[in-house]
């Protein structure tokens, strides 16, 4: 008797990708991948039977979805959209949350892995620690944050640098501060690359000093904040590479008596929905979070070829009021 064993190896797919394309219930996949599978099938004589299929599949047709932190906007916005990306194509989202912490991120994957997921999206990428694998057929993709070894859907933080950096060159600042992120997350260190290339390319020296980096938490923008502005030199702009962050440099500066723009320009990142409804609405760059899941959910379910690939999508600076031309 054929199996699906047999079609998925003759297809060179898993076999939980083999299933999924011969499983009627879903919507039928047109990429190069599903049609070798559907030719092997056809091939090898398979006929799928739908008792055993069924028993196989009991808590599957479903997405694992792994976030550092539901608390976390950004990571919130990120769980909707591919949870809608995962229900157009037929599926459900499961999410499970790891405080950005590598152990429980394991936990996290074999709990989902129990509950038979079709496949899993990360949005927990590290390059400081290994990566989570599994030696169940069950494909894993990257969402966000790349790790230069699994499949990845990401937005272009270093554009996105550039073109935070480069906005508030034009407006004349030339002492910008950086308040950066953890240097294991990708998306923190593509957008610090993105600010530097900006600086060279308008000839402005680096000046360490200014490159303070933390967490993603407003009491990290808090804390850089007062360390870069209590200083007597201290920057006419700042870049912040998360608007949660940003948010906590706004409040800092206003705890310090320093108003935003007449004395500090300020640019943030991602353009999460709060950010245009501050009291002085915050100029920032705009992550293309749909484009980034549609993504993710086509290098899950659609394209087997290409083990390492990576689709990058590109992100929108949004000026609005938190940024003008230098005073000094």
């Amino acid at each position: 008797m054929v199996t699906l064993k047999d079609v998925a190896q003759a297809a060179g797919v898993s076999t939980s990708t083999a299933s999924r394309v011969l499983d009627e219930r879903l919507p039928p996949s047109r990429s190069a991948a599903a049609e070798r599978v559907r030719q092997a099938a056809l091939d090898l004589g398979y006929v799928r039977d739908p008792l055993a299929s069924a028993l196989r599949r009991s808590g599957t047709s479903s997405i694992g979805i792994v976030v550092p932190r539901l608390t976390d906007v950004v990571m919130a916005i990120m769980y909707e959209e591919l949870a809608a990306a995962a229900a157009a194509r037929g599926m459900f989202a499961v999410v499970a949350s790891t405080q950005d912490d590598p152990d429980r991120e394991g936990q996290a994957i074999q709990s989902l892995l129990r509950r038979r997921v079709d496949g899993i999206i990360r949005t927990t990428a590290r390059t400081d620690t290994p990566q989570h694998t599994s030696q169940h057929e069950v494909r894993q993709v990257l969402a966000l944050r790349g790790d230069n070894q699994l499949p990845a859907a990401l937005g272009d933080d270093v554009l996105g640098g550039r073109l935070a950096t480069r906005h508030l060159l034009d407006l004349g600042h030339r002492r910008i501060a950086l308040v950066g992120g953890p240097s294991y997350a990708t998306s923190a260190s593509g957008r610090r690359r993105g600010f530097e290339e900006a600086l060279a390319d308008a000839g402005v020296a680096l000046d360490p000093s200014l490159v303070v980096e933390g967490d993603f938490s407003m009491e990290a923008g808090e804390d850089a904040a007062l360390r870069l502005l209590s200083r007597p030199d201290r920057p006419t702009a700042v870049f912040v590479v998360n608007d949660n962050v940003a948010i906590g440099v706004l409040s800092m500066a206003a705890r310090l008596g320093i108003r935003v723009p007449e004395d500090l320009s300020l640019v943030g990142y991602n353009d999460i929905p709060v950010v245009s409804k501050l009291p002085v609405p915050l100029t920032t760059v705009r992550v293309p979070f749909a484009q980034i899941a549609a993504g993710a959910m086509s290098l899950l379910l659609d394209d087997q070829d290409a083990a390492s690939k990576a689709l990058v999508y590109a992100p929108t600076l949004i000026p609005r009021q938190t940024t003008a031309a230098n005073p000094r």
